[in-house]
């Protein structure tokens, strides 16, 4: 398993992080929900290693995970951002798109970033996202900052691996009421 250090996340360890959190999360009967995987045709297999060396995209995806929360459906992506700006192009518009779709369904849609120079993550709900990103289309930034963020979305990892996301989907529903 991989471990946390002062170093923070690096790679896919935010997955990894994400996934051990999903899997407790059933194990305890609270959610249920599973990584997408991107689908891909692949034209080069190294035969010695067995390992895909070249393959394209099947089809655009959607988001990295989807599922359901005591019986609200959920779905998010998980993005890394080295620096305070994050540039809006690290999300596609099929996926504001979709996650708009499932909003309009009675669904949770959100980002989890982790600001790996601050060694921090941020629940972004999808209203906040959408506006970036529709500023970003009638002309301005491209790209927020993190001092555009609201503080009270930023989540400590618990046990140091644990992302604790299902706190964050009950703040945001409480916001809806």
């Amino acid at each position: 398993m991989a471990t946390w250090s002062s170093r923070g996340l690096r790679g896919s360890t935010l997955e990894e992080f994400i996934n051990h959190t999903n899997e407790r999360y059933g194990e305890l009967g609270l959610a249920l929900v599973q990584k997408i995987p991107t689908p891909i045709t692949p034209v080069k297999i190294d035969q010695e290693s067995r390992r895909i060396t070249l393959a394209y995209f099947d089809k655009i995806s959607t988001v990295d995970y989807i599922g359901a929360v005591q019986g609200i459906p959920v779905c998010f992506d998980a993005k890394e951002c080295r620096a305070d700006t994050f540039p809006l192009q690290n999300v596609h518009e099929h996926q504001i798109d979709f996650m708009g779709k499932f909003e309009r369904q009675g669904g949770v849609s959100f980002l989890l970033i982790y600001y790996t120079e601050r060694d921090e993550l941020y629940y972004m709900r999808y209203s906040q996202i959408k506006k970036f990103w529709d500023r970003g289309m009638q002309g301005g930034r491209k790209s927020f900052r993190y001092d555009e963020l609201e503080p009270d979305w930023s989540m400590q990892l618990k046990n140091g691996y644990f992302v604790p996301y299902l706190d964050y989907i009950q703040k945001d529903l409480d916001l809806r009421d």
